[in-house]
């Protein structure tokens, strides 16, 4: 294969997907671009809670890369991304080929935080890749067994209500108290919804490590068992740590508002492992970037001007309840019912369709 592109696409994020969905119904950027990504699938992050709720089937909740590729002019290339060398820029990839472009575009997304393991007593479960946590999750369905999760985010809050019912008992830890950032109220929702499904609930209750078959916060036994999921804020690529590209204090890509690395201006990044202010760590924001990445990114090869994405005040968040409901936040305002559980699963099937997913 000739491995010299004027443009790759690293990672099939939601950014990178919009992107794809933009070029196939419009002009795309001139030359030859590529994507690479570990799997032939992205998955929908939004539809997660439903498929592990038993809502969805499978092929609803990812889109077929090659096709969508194929409808932008891209060439699809499917690889593991081990290396980066911005300065040519150069990706190196596990098989030790080498891929050159002239431009970059990064969207590949973050990985939860690990606490530190000692033993094999308990077996981690991560929420990210997608791909290994479905297909992990389908086999400890096959024995259930009482499992925590770690996490008190909006991920940790829809995957307790989604897994409720499907294990014999469940406990949810979070560092401090549950979905801090949104308002007060879809806090005070969440902890009734989640007593209603029998999670048992332990806020202010950080875990820094796992022992054997044992979860350790602050010197304490926190809880026992031999399964946990992981579901903990993001926590960048380790090999993009090792770039040379200038980095933010917790290692992710310092962007400028036209979404382009601080320090490689031919380097641009957006979704999770991106870093700009305002701009929280979810997929909102990737979805929205999607729109001013796809026009920059055209416009960077011929020299034009760039747009800027400006990170909207509030952000609207529906988090599944597994019970077909939802819960929403948007600004300081909060709600729960099962019309809004209509309304999300409106949005992210449309979503699907507009990227070639299976409805």
């Amino acid at each position: 294969m000739n491995t010299d592109f004027d443009l790759l696409l690293a990672g099939a994020g939601h950014s990178h997907l919009g992107a794809l969905r933009q070029w196939a119904s419009r002009e795309r950027p001139l030359g030859r671009i590529g994507l690479i990504s570990a799997e032939p699938h992205a998955w929908y992050s939004g539809m997660m809670p439903g498929l592990i709720a038993e809502r969805y089937q499978t092929r609803q909740c990812r889109i077929a890369l090659p096709k969508l590729c194929a409808a932008a002019e891209v060439e699809f290339i499917q690889g593991t991304m081990v290396a980066l060398l911005p300065e040519t820029p150069e990706l190196l990839l596990a098989t030790g080929e080498t891929l050159r472009s002239t431009w970059l575009s990064l969207n590949l997304g973050s990985l939860p935080w690990l606490p530190e393991q000692s033993g094999d007593g308990m077996e981690l479960l991560s929420v990210k890749p997608f791909a290994d946590f479905i297909r992990r999750w389908q086999q400890w369905q096959e024995i259930p067994e009482p499992l925590a999760i770690l996490g008190g985010g909006a991920a940790g809050v829809e995957l307790a209500l989604a897994m409720a019912g499907r294990a014999p008992a469940i406990h949810l830890f979070s560092d401090g108290e549950l979905l801090t950032g949104h308002p007060p109220r879809l806090r005070r929702l969440a902890l009734r919804q989640l007593q209603r499904a029998d999670v048992q609930v332990y806020e202010q209750t950080p875990i820094q490590a796992v022992h054997g078959n044992t979860l350790i916060g602050e010197g304490q036994i926190r809880w026992q068992g031999r399964r946990l999921v992981v579901a903990t804020g993001p926590s960048p690529l380790e090999w993009l740590r090792e770039s040379g590209l200038r980095l933010d204090a917790r290692g992710f890509v310092e962007i400028s508002s036209a979404l382009q690395s601080r320090s490689h201006p031919h380097v641009f990044a957006s979704g999770d492992c991106a870093s700009l202010p305002g701009a929280a760590h979810n997929g909102v924001h990737a979805v929205r970037q999607a729109a001013v990445l796809a026009t920059n990114l055209g416009r960077a090869a011929i020299g034009q001007p760039l747009r800027h994405y400006h990170p909207p005040t509030h952000s609207l968040a529906l988090l599944a309840d597994g019970q077909r409901g939802a819960l929403l936040s948007w600004g300081s305002l909060a709600a729960e019912g099962r019309l809004l559980g209509r309304w999300k699963d409106h949005i992210d099937r449309r979503f699907m369709r507009r990227h070639g997913g299976v409805d």
